[in-house]
């Protein structure tokens, strides 16, 4: 975003959010910020928000990490895929909220189905040098464990990419204020209702 392009006005923001009739569902890499953004873009619009992660843990009674390691990725997916499902069937109230998925959700077929019918979809999107600055150091990803995390990053953003792709919305997310991202997107859900 250009420093002189002019901010949406609260008027307008809560406008916006009364147009809003379905969940909005951040989509996008590990470490692109969709947690943070989504926390901050929910506040914005005065709508709740819910970490879709947050949600599988508590489902499953264990860390992410941990569903991995008993379990293994498809048996994950599959939970991420019903509990996304279930967030996105949300009563009425729970039905404008915006949720952040965990990097993989949507490459699923099913869950991408899913998000695409019933929810407001927007990519998060950065190079792979921010997110290894973000998510390469730290030991809780698991697909991350599996050798060197920037070639990892940079093979999984390469092959989600036409998934992420899918999503009518697409915002990049730098390493500036996380207003400016929410900024973005604001406007580009604005310009897609």
């Amino acid at each position: 975003m250009d420093v002189d392009e002019p901010r949406l006005t609260n008027e307008e923001i809560a406008a916006l959010a009364r147009r809003i009739d379905r969940p909005v569902v951040l989509v996008g890499m590990m470490g692109v910020g969709k947690s943070s953004v989504g926390r901050k873009l929910a506040a914005t619009l005065r709508l709740p928000f819910v970490d879709a992660d947050e949600a599988i843990e508590e489902a499953a009674h264990m860390p992410i990490p941990d569903i991995f390691a008993t379990f293994g990725e498809a048996y994950f997916r599959d939970g991420e895929r019903r509990v996304i499902a279930r967030l996105l069937d949300g009563e009425s109230q729970e039905r404008r909220s915006v949720i952040a998925t965990g990097g993989g959700a949507f490459v699923n077929d099913q869950t991408r189905a899913l998000i695409l019918d019933k929810a407001i979809p927007v990519w998060l999107d950065c190079d792979v040098e921010t997110l290894y600055e973000r998510v390469g150091r730290k030991g809780n990803r698991p697909l991350l464990k599996q050798g060197d995390p920037r070639e990892i990053l940079t093979r999984l953003k390469t092959e989600r990419e036409p998934f992420y792709a899918q999503a009518p919305i697409k915002v990049m997310s730098g390493n500036g204020p996380h207003a400016r991202t929410v900024d973005q997107v604001l406007k580009g859900i604005d310009a897609w209702l």
